[in-house]
Protein backbone atom coordinates (compact mmCIF):
# COMPACT_ATOMS: atom_id res chain seq x y z
CA UNK A 1 0.00 0.00 0.00
CA UNK A 2 2.51 2.48 0.93
CA UNK A 3 3.65 2.94 -2.82
CA UNK A 4 0.00 3.67 -4.05
CA UNK A 5 -0.32 7.35 -5.33
CA UNK A 6 -3.22 8.84 -7.47
CA UNK A 7 -1.20 11.80 -8.82
CA UNK A 8 -0.57 12.09 -12.08
CA UNK A 9 2.67 13.89 -12.91
CA UNK A 10 2.44 12.28 -16.97
CA UNK A 11 -1.12 13.21 -18.40
CA UNK A 12 -1.59 16.62 -20.01
CA UNK A 13 -0.33 18.61 -17.90
CA UNK A 14 2.98 17.45 -18.38
CA UNK A 15 2.80 19.30 -21.14
CA UNK A 16 1.94 23.16 -19.76
CA UNK A 17 4.99 25.14 -18.65
CA UNK A 18 6.74 24.25 -15.44
CA UNK A 19 5.85 26.78 -13.42
CA UNK A 20 2.39 26.10 -14.02
CA UNK A 21 2.10 22.33 -13.03
CA UNK A 22 2.48 22.71 -9.30
CA UNK A 23 -0.62 25.12 -8.82
CA UNK A 24 -2.71 22.68 -11.26
CA UNK A 25 -1.41 20.09 -9.18
CA UNK A 26 -2.87 21.78 -6.15
CA UNK A 27 -5.77 22.65 -7.65
CA UNK A 28 -6.33 18.63 -8.46
CA UNK A 29 -6.91 19.44 -12.10
CA UNK A 30 -4.96 16.22 -12.86
CA UNK A 31 -8.07 14.46 -11.06
CA UNK A 32 -11.48 15.69 -12.75
CA UNK A 33 -13.19 13.07 -11.01
CA UNK A 34 -13.63 15.71 -7.81
CA UNK A 35 -15.27 18.21 -10.21
CA UNK A 36 -17.50 15.51 -11.10
CA UNK A 37 -18.42 14.45 -7.49
CA UNK A 38 -19.00 18.29 -6.31
CA UNK A 39 -21.23 18.96 -9.35
CA UNK A 40 -23.06 16.16 -9.82
CA UNK A 41 -25.78 16.26 -6.55
CA UNK A 42 -26.08 20.28 -7.97
CA UNK A 43 -27.29 19.19 -11.53
CA UNK A 44 -29.39 16.32 -9.74
CA UNK A 45 -31.12 19.67 -8.12
CA UNK A 46 -31.29 21.52 -11.11
CA UNK A 47 -33.08 18.42 -12.92
CA UNK A 48 -35.38 17.69 -10.13
CA UNK A 49 -36.77 21.94 -10.34
CA UNK A 50 -37.43 21.42 -13.84
CA UNK A 51 -36.70 25.47 -14.19
CA UNK A 52 -37.17 25.42 -18.05
CA UNK A 53 -34.81 24.64 -21.10
CA UNK A 54 -32.35 27.51 -21.29
CA UNK A 55 -32.49 28.53 -17.48
CA UNK A 56 -31.73 25.02 -16.63
CA UNK A 57 -29.03 25.00 -19.24
CA UNK A 58 -27.69 28.14 -18.06
CA UNK A 59 -27.83 26.89 -14.35
CA UNK A 60 -25.71 23.94 -15.71
CA UNK A 61 -23.41 25.84 -17.34
CA UNK A 62 -22.60 28.10 -13.78
CA UNK A 63 -22.95 24.73 -11.56
CA UNK A 64 -20.29 23.15 -13.69
CA UNK A 65 -17.20 25.92 -13.95
CA UNK A 66 -18.78 26.11 -9.72
CA UNK A 67 -17.72 22.76 -9.85
CA UNK A 68 -14.06 23.53 -10.62
CA UNK A 69 -13.60 26.06 -8.63
CA UNK A 70 -14.70 25.86 -5.34
CA UNK A 71 -12.96 22.14 -5.62
CA UNK A 72 -9.70 23.39 -6.54
CA UNK A 73 -10.68 25.96 -3.01
CA UNK A 74 -11.31 22.73 -1.67
CA UNK A 75 -8.51 20.95 -2.17
CA UNK A 76 -6.12 24.29 -1.68
CA UNK A 77 -7.28 24.85 2.17
CA UNK A 78 -7.07 20.78 2.76
CA UNK A 79 -3.75 21.16 1.70
CA UNK A 80 -3.07 23.85 3.75
CA UNK A 81 -4.39 22.33 6.68
CA UNK A 82 -2.46 18.97 5.92
CA UNK A 83 0.57 19.65 4.28
CA UNK A 84 2.82 18.33 7.46
CA UNK A 85 0.66 15.07 7.89
CA UNK A 86 0.63 14.77 3.93
CA UNK A 87 4.11 14.44 4.06
CA UNK A 88 3.85 10.76 6.32
CA UNK A 89 1.08 9.40 3.10
CA UNK A 90 2.58 7.66 0.72
CA UNK A 91 -0.54 8.80 -1.29
CA UNK A 92 -0.22 12.45 -0.61
CA UNK A 93 3.39 12.79 0.17
CA UNK A 94 4.19 14.50 -3.49
CA UNK A 95 1.45 17.43 -3.53
CA UNK A 96 2.95 20.82 -3.62
CA UNK A 97 2.59 22.11 -0.72
CA UNK A 98 3.62 18.49 1.43
CA UNK A 99 6.74 18.56 -1.22
CA UNK A 100 7.73 22.38 -1.12
CA UNK A 101 7.32 22.54 -4.59
CA UNK A 102 4.81 25.49 -3.49
CA UNK A 103 4.61 27.55 -0.53
CA UNK A 104 1.52 28.61 1.55
CA UNK A 105 1.99 32.21 0.85
CA UNK A 106 1.88 31.28 -2.78
CA UNK A 107 -1.07 28.59 -2.08
CA UNK A 108 -2.92 31.58 -0.32
CA UNK A 109 -2.96 33.98 -3.52
CA UNK A 110 -4.20 31.52 -6.04
CA UNK A 111 -7.14 30.35 -3.71
CA UNK A 112 -8.05 34.17 -3.46
CA UNK A 113 -8.01 34.13 -7.36
CA UNK A 114 -10.63 31.75 -7.23
CA UNK A 115 -13.21 32.45 -4.85
CA UNK A 116 -12.83 35.88 -6.60
CA UNK A 117 -14.29 34.23 -9.63
CA UNK A 118 -16.57 31.80 -7.76
CA UNK A 119 -18.03 34.82 -6.17
CA UNK A 120 -19.00 36.70 -9.62
CA UNK A 121 -20.39 33.18 -10.38
CA UNK A 122 -22.56 33.31 -7.34
CA UNK A 123 -23.91 36.65 -8.04
CA UNK A 124 -25.41 35.55 -11.34
CA UNK A 125 -27.64 33.32 -8.66
CA UNK A 126 -31.20 34.33 -6.95
CA UNK A 127 -30.92 35.97 -3.18
CA UNK A 128 -31.42 32.87 -1.42
CA UNK A 129 -28.83 30.96 -3.27
CA UNK A 130 -26.38 33.58 -2.97
CA UNK A 131 -27.07 33.06 0.92
CA UNK A 132 -26.86 29.26 0.23
CA UNK A 133 -23.69 29.78 -1.66
CA UNK A 134 -21.79 32.32 0.84
CA UNK A 135 -22.66 29.48 3.83
CA UNK A 136 -20.72 26.89 1.90
CA UNK A 137 -17.79 28.29 2.77
CA UNK A 138 -18.02 27.18 6.42
CA UNK A 139 -18.25 23.57 5.75
CA UNK A 140 -15.41 24.08 2.99
CA UNK A 141 -12.50 25.72 5.31
CA UNK A 142 -13.96 23.74 8.20
CA UNK A 143 -14.08 20.07 6.59
CA UNK A 144 -10.34 19.10 6.88
CA UNK A 145 -10.62 19.39 10.78
CA UNK A 146 -12.52 16.41 10.73
CA UNK A 147 -10.64 13.93 10.20
CA UNK A 148 -8.55 15.28 13.61
CA UNK A 149 -11.76 14.79 15.87
CA UNK A 150 -13.85 12.42 14.36
CA UNK A 151 -14.14 8.68 12.81
CA UNK A 152 -16.63 10.29 11.00
CA UNK A 153 -14.63 13.12 8.46
CA UNK A 154 -16.55 11.03 5.61
CA UNK A 155 -20.31 12.20 6.90
CA UNK A 156 -18.42 16.25 7.03
CA UNK A 157 -17.06 15.67 3.39
CA UNK A 158 -20.91 14.58 2.55
CA UNK A 159 -22.36 17.72 4.03
CA UNK A 160 -19.75 19.79 1.73
CA UNK A 161 -19.85 18.01 -1.65
CA UNK A 162 -23.72 17.30 -1.30
CA UNK A 163 -24.30 20.98 -0.79
CA UNK A 164 -25.05 21.02 -4.33
CA UNK A 165 -28.41 19.34 -3.74
CA UNK A 166 -30.45 22.34 -1.53
CA UNK A 167 -27.96 24.97 -3.70
CA UNK A 168 -28.68 24.10 -7.17
CA UNK A 169 -32.87 23.53 -5.72
CA UNK A 170 -32.84 27.09 -4.14
CA UNK A 171 -30.71 28.54 -7.73
CA UNK A 172 -33.91 27.14 -9.72
CA UNK A 173 -36.22 28.28 -7.43
CA UNK A 174 -35.12 30.74 -4.97
CA UNK A 175 -36.24 27.99 -2.19
CA UNK A 176 -36.13 24.79 -0.30
CA UNK A 177 -38.77 22.29 -0.14
CA UNK A 178 -39.00 18.33 0.99
CA UNK A 179 -38.11 17.07 -2.02
CA UNK A 180 -34.75 18.97 -2.37
CA UNK A 181 -34.07 17.89 1.21
CA UNK A 182 -34.61 14.64 0.80
CA UNK A 183 -32.19 14.96 -2.38
CA UNK A 184 -29.79 16.12 -0.02
CA UNK A 185 -30.01 13.38 1.78
CA UNK A 186 -29.83 11.32 -0.49
CA UNK A 187 -26.24 12.92 -1.58
CA UNK A 188 -24.82 12.65 1.90
CA UNK A 189 -25.33 8.83 2.04
CA UNK A 190 -24.09 8.69 -1.23
CA UNK A 191 -20.68 10.55 -0.16
CA UNK A 192 -20.43 9.29 2.94
CA UNK A 193 -20.12 5.61 0.75
CA UNK A 194 -17.91 6.43 -2.00
CA UNK A 195 -15.73 8.18 0.55
CA UNK A 196 -15.23 5.36 2.24
CA UNK A 197 -14.36 3.45 -0.14
CA UNK A 198 -11.70 6.33 -0.94
CA UNK A 199 -10.40 6.33 2.25
CA UNK A 200 -9.42 2.60 2.17
CA UNK A 201 -6.05 3.88 -0.22
CA UNK A 202 -4.78 5.45 3.30
CA UNK A 203 -6.14 2.69 5.87
CA UNK A 204 -2.69 1.66 6.88
CA UNK A 205 -0.99 5.30 6.44
CA UNK A 206 -3.72 7.27 8.77
CA UNK A 207 -3.70 4.49 11.32
CA UNK A 208 0.37 5.31 11.58
CA UNK A 209 -0.23 9.36 11.86
CA UNK A 210 -3.80 9.35 13.60
CA UNK A 211 -5.97 10.11 11.12
CA UNK A 212 -9.47 8.88 11.50
CA UNK A 213 -12.11 7.69 8.75
CA UNK A 214 -14.64 5.65 8.59
CA UNK A 215 -12.70 3.18 6.63
CA UNK A 216 -10.89 2.78 9.66
CA UNK A 217 -13.58 2.65 11.80
CA UNK A 218 -15.49 0.14 9.82
CA UNK A 219 -12.13 -1.60 8.48
CA UNK A 220 -13.40 -5.51 7.20
CA UNK A 221 -16.96 -4.52 7.92
CA UNK A 222 -17.10 -1.70 5.61
CA UNK A 223 -18.92 -4.33 2.85
CA UNK A 224 -22.13 -4.18 4.87
CA UNK A 225 -21.95 -0.42 5.84
CA UNK A 226 -21.61 0.37 2.30
CA UNK A 227 -24.55 -1.53 1.43
CA UNK A 228 -26.68 0.71 4.00
CA UNK A 229 -24.96 3.81 3.18
CA UNK A 230 -26.12 3.37 -0.63
CA UNK A 231 -29.89 1.77 -0.13
CA UNK A 232 -30.11 4.95 2.35
CA UNK A 233 -29.07 7.17 -0.46
CA UNK A 234 -31.44 5.12 -3.20
CA UNK A 235 -34.45 5.35 -0.45
CA UNK A 236 -34.18 9.26 -0.19
CA UNK A 237 -34.00 9.87 -4.12
CA UNK A 238 -36.85 7.52 -3.93
CA UNK A 239 -38.77 10.10 -1.64
CA UNK A 240 -37.13 13.07 -3.38
CA UNK A 241 -38.64 12.10 -6.58
CA UNK A 242 -42.18 10.78 -4.91
CA UNK A 243 -42.41 14.30 -3.16
CA UNK A 244 -41.97 16.25 -6.73
CA UNK A 245 -44.46 14.27 -8.30
CA UNK A 246 -41.93 12.02 -10.35
CA UNK A 247 -43.96 9.32 -12.28
CA UNK A 248 -43.20 5.51 -13.51
CA UNK A 249 -40.59 6.34 -15.71
CA UNK A 250 -37.73 7.71 -12.60
CA UNK A 251 -38.32 4.76 -10.56
CA UNK A 252 -37.66 2.35 -13.40
CA UNK A 253 -34.61 4.21 -14.45
CA UNK A 254 -33.30 4.10 -10.65
CA UNK A 255 -32.77 0.45 -11.24
CA UNK A 256 -29.46 1.50 -12.98
CA UNK A 257 -27.80 3.73 -10.62
CA UNK A 258 -29.12 0.75 -8.06
CA UNK A 259 -26.85 -1.58 -10.04
CA UNK A 260 -23.63 0.36 -9.98
CA UNK A 261 -23.83 0.96 -6.61
CA UNK A 262 -24.70 -2.78 -5.79
CA UNK A 263 -21.73 -3.09 -8.14
CA UNK A 264 -19.30 -1.62 -5.92
CA UNK A 265 -20.65 -3.14 -2.64
CA UNK A 266 -19.34 -6.38 -4.57
CA UNK A 267 -16.23 -5.80 -6.33
CA UNK A 268 -14.86 -4.06 -2.75
CA UNK A 269 -11.42 -4.82 -1.67
CA UNK A 270 -10.25 -3.39 0.67
CA UNK A 271 -6.41 -4.62 0.80
CA UNK A 272 -6.35 -3.58 -2.74
CA UNK A 273 -6.02 0.50 -3.03
CA UNK A 274 -5.77 0.61 -7.36
CA UNK A 275 -9.25 -1.14 -6.94
CA UNK A 276 -10.81 1.45 -4.49
CA UNK A 277 -9.30 3.94 -6.67
CA UNK A 278 -11.13 2.33 -9.53
CA UNK A 279 -14.27 2.31 -7.02
CA UNK A 280 -14.35 5.26 -6.01
CA UNK A 281 -14.23 6.67 -9.33
CA UNK A 282 -17.07 4.55 -11.04
CA UNK A 283 -19.39 6.71 -8.93
CA UNK A 284 -19.74 9.51 -11.84
CA UNK A 285 -21.49 7.18 -13.81
CA UNK A 286 -23.71 6.22 -10.91
CA UNK A 287 -24.39 9.77 -10.23
CA UNK A 288 -25.09 10.62 -14.28
CA UNK A 289 -27.67 7.54 -13.94
CA UNK A 290 -29.48 9.36 -11.18
CA UNK A 291 -29.20 12.25 -12.91
CA UNK A 292 -30.57 10.71 -16.36
CA UNK A 293 -33.39 9.14 -13.84
CA UNK A 294 -34.33 12.82 -12.72
CA UNK A 295 -34.35 13.90 -16.33
CA UNK A 296 -36.35 11.17 -17.47
CA UNK A 297 -38.43 11.35 -14.74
Amino acid sequence: MSAHTDIDRDGWLARLPPRWQPYLLLARLDRPIGVWLLFLPGLWSILLARPGGARTLWLVALFALGSLLMRAAGCIVNDMWDRDLDRNVARTAGRPLASGALGLRQAAGFLASLLAVSLVILLQLPPFAQILGVASLVLVATYPLAKRITWWPQIMLGFTFGWGAPLGFAAAENRLDAAALFLYLAAIFWILGYDTIYAHQDREDDALVGVKSTARLFGRHTRPFLAVCYTLSLLALAAAGAEAGRGVAFFAALSVPAALLARQVVKLDIDNPALCLRLFKANREAGLAIAFALALG
